[in-house]
């Protein structure tokens, strides 16, 4: 069974190290799959001069967890490491990671990109955006939910 890790943290990550220790001492590995998503500068048509995010310690590392098990009961996966940063933070700053390992690529490709539609509608974190306009709580896209319909899943986070 493939070590899952999921860290909620305030500092920054480095992809490299990351995916080297998700991958150390497994030969079977044929392909790693990653996602880094990052703060832009603008959103909804307005600058963003930072960007808070807020969650419930214990709560939202359990709620990533059962992500990464259904993960690896949907795909053919042999590892997973999420870290999803807190804080205050800046355009440019790096805010999440998602990375997969598996024998061959279509499934660490998949495997990647359902856990990031999942962490974008599933996962208990609150956003708030500082704006030349003032603060502002960023609300669920039904973009977020049709992507995650695909799989499925329903979120109903944006409403009807």
């Amino acid at each position: 069974m493939p070590t899952t890790r999921v860290t909620i943290q305030t500092e920054d990550f480095d992809l490299g190290r990351e995916v080297a220790a998700l991958r150390a001492d497994d030969p079977g590995v044929g392909a790693v799959a990653s996602f880094i998503g990052t703060v832009r500068d603008r959103s909804e048509g307005l600058g963003v001069s930072s960007m808070e995010l807020e969650h419930y310690p214990g709560m939202t590392e359990k709620a990533i967890e059962a992500m990464v098990d259904d993960a690896l009961f949907r795909f053919d996966i042999r590892a997973v490491r999420v870290i999803h940063r807190v804080g205050t933070l800046q355009p440019l700053d790096q805010v999440v990671l998602v990375a997969v390992t598996s024998t061959h690529r279509g499934q660490a490709f998949q495997a990647c990109e359902f856990l990031m539609d999942y962490l974008k509608t599933q996962a208990p974190f609150w956003k708030k955006e500082h704006t030349p306009e003032g603060a502002r709580w960023v609300d669920a896209r039904v973009s977020d939910d049709d992507a995650l319909k695909r799989w499925g899943l329903a979120s109903g986070n944006a409403g009807a």
